[in-house]
């Protein structure tokens, strides 16, 4: 059976077609900002009509709808429901030894303000986090990480959104920078250097941003030169790196960089006045506590470990072992009853070409289970049994289950919209309506791949050669709009359901992922002008500071 993508499916009209297939958005929306569904519930009910839009609109096979809806959520679960679960596993690790307390002490330690400890942790803690695993795990564990030091759930879980920007594109490991690179053909270095720009700049606002979201404008003041500390120590790191080396290592130096100065700065500076919330019943819980360095050094010993297995994990010489040997993957070359079966068609290429579906996890090399060893590396260093470590990790599996479910669906709905043609319509719809304002619609267009997946990966995946032709049919840079794709796509990590299941799963809010979507959906479209004005900057003032790459018609 072969099946053509048709994306003007509705009597031969590209923008009939995107309304009517753009329901399953706009049913989104609606069910977490205005019903207040849970998580896994929106995603499951939008993922069913996805299906049904795609059979009547498309004509799609039901069988390829189907099938390619499963192929999504099991890439869902692995490998990043994996990452999840592993990085939540060896957090939960932690707190079960005690040795959390201890991290929370010595936190605590440099500085009882809640707004410097927001920075520590949800700033550039979370990067680094970010930069080797990335996939919700940075939330996930700077937002527990938070809870562990007394922060209120809510706050907790929104500031690690907004603070986890910056690093997105670089992590984990570039993942999807490389991505928008193997979509499109332009070199992953030329990539990052464009991307690099950007997240150098949103790395100057976004600490300052956060903890105003966190205390509002006048408070965040008082902590504006650890902000900046933070802040340009971790752009300029990023910048010089991403520049010079590529997009694998930005995130993870940057955000050592960064860390390494603010601690080193807040033993020398610290705000004139302690700012907690109402709801701490003490103000500084560190004090009368005094930890040795060595008890200091076994409590953050979990995250040593992880930081020596990733950067053991990233080594090419590891990567290349695996690849070789077949005993180190799971793979299926041919999708059942989706292999073969879909063909894209013009202008997203210039003749009918099969979309081919495999499904391969090499699960060696995934960064959950480098995660997963460092666990059972901690739990030897920590004397956590083999019995006591089986237990955390169902309670880990029980706490997660409905965020693990909210993603699955989510990215099956992600590759259900690649296969059906819908992300593509959708795009050239964007491209009809705006033409030589196609600049503006960039990063919109990033934002709603994000939204829609869960994943800048994904979304690089879905709208990355959409970016680049429509660039050459208008005359752009198509690095601006590539880049513009990523830039826009990580301030959609702020409202993605993916996102936003993972934080509540972390802070002990599932079924509140509305009050979230809610606050962060604000201060996703303030930060998304903020990326208009640049993009627009770049295309018609500035067009040279970008690097440029071949158009492709």
């Amino acid at each position: 059976m072969q099946w053509n993508q048709n994306y003007a499916a509705l009597q031969g009209s590209l923008l009939l077609t995107a309304l009517v297939v753009a329901i399953p958005i706009f049913f989104l929306f609606w069910a977490l900002a205005v019903k207040r569904m849970k998580g896994h519930v929106a995603g499951l009910l939008t993922l069913l009509l996805t299906i049904i839009i795609s059979v009547l609109v498309y004509r799609m096979p039901l069988s390829a709808a189907l099938s390619a809806s499963a192929l999504g959520m099991v890439t869902g679960l692995f490998p990043i429901g994996w990452i999840i679960l592993t990085a939540v596993f060896l957090f939960n690790l932690t707190v079960e030894s005690g040795q959390f307390e201890i991290i929370k002490s010595s936190i605590s330690s440099l500085s009882p303000d809640r707004r410097i400890q927001a920075l520590l942790i949800a700033f550039s803690f979370s990067a680094f986090m970010e930069g080797v695993a990335g996939q919700g795990a940075p939330v996930a564990v700077a937002a527990a990480m938070l809870i562990g030091l007394g922060f209120p759930p809510l706050p907790a879980a929104v500031i690690c959104l907004v603070a986890n920007t910056p690093p997105v594109p670089f992590g984990p490991v570039g993942v999807p920078t490389m991505m928008m690179s193997t979509v499109t053909g332009i070199p992953a270095t030329t990539m990052a250097r464009a991307i690099g720009i950007d997240m150098a700049f949103m790395a100057l606002i976004i600490p300052f941003f956060m903890v105003v979201v966190m205390v509002g404008f006048k408070r965040a003041l008082e902590v504006i030169p650890a902000a900046l500390v933070a802040g340009i120590s971790y752009g300029a790191t990023s910048l010089a790196i991403s520049t010079y080396f590529g997009p694998e290592l930005p995130a993870i130096t940057a955000s050592v960089v960064s860390l390494l100065c603010l601690v080193i700065f807040i033993r020398f500076w610290q705000p004139k006045t302690t700012w907690t919330f109402e709801e701490d019943k003490v103000a500084n819980p560190a004090t009368g506590v005094r930890h040795t360095a060595g008890q200091i050094f076994k409590a953050w010993s979990p995250f040593l470990i992880l930081m020596l297995v990733m950067g053991l994990w990233g080594t090419p010489f590891f990567k290349n072992y695996a690849e070789k040997t077949h005993h180190w993957f799971l793979a299926v070359p041919h999708w059942p009853w989706l292999d073969g079966v879909v063909f894209k068609a013009a202008p997203i290429v210039a003749k009918p070409a099969v979309y081919g579906a495999s499904y391969k996890w090499q699960w060696l090399t995934a960064p959950g289970t480098a995660m997963f060893l460092s666990s059972l590396i901690s739990m030897v260093v920590l004397g956590i049994s083999p019995a006591t470590g089986a237990k955390v990790f169902a309670k880990t599996f029980m706490q997660l289950r409905f965020a693990l479910v909210t993603l699955a669906s989510v990215i099956g709905l992600g590759f259900l919209a690649n296969y059906s043609g819908m992300s593509f319509t959708l795009g050239l719809a964007f491209a009809v309506l705006t033409g030589m304002a196609f600049p503006i619609f960039s990063p919109v267009i990033g934002l709603v791949g994000v939204f829609l997946t869960g994943s800048v990966t994904s979304s690089a995946a879905l709208f990355g050669k959409l970016q680049q032709v429509t660039a050459g049919h208008l005359g752009f840079n198509p690095v601006l709009t590539t880049s513009a794709n990523l830039f826009g796509g990580v301030m959609g990590k702020l409202i993605s359901p993916q996102s936003i299941a993972v934080a509540c799963a972390a802070v002990g809010l599932v079924g509140r992922e509305t009050d979230i979507f809610r606050k962060t959906l604000k201060y996703s479209m303030i930060l998304l002008g903020i990326v208009v004005v640049v993009v627009l900057l770049q295309a018609f003032v500035i067009p040279g500071i970008l690097p440029t790459a071949p158009a492709v018609s």
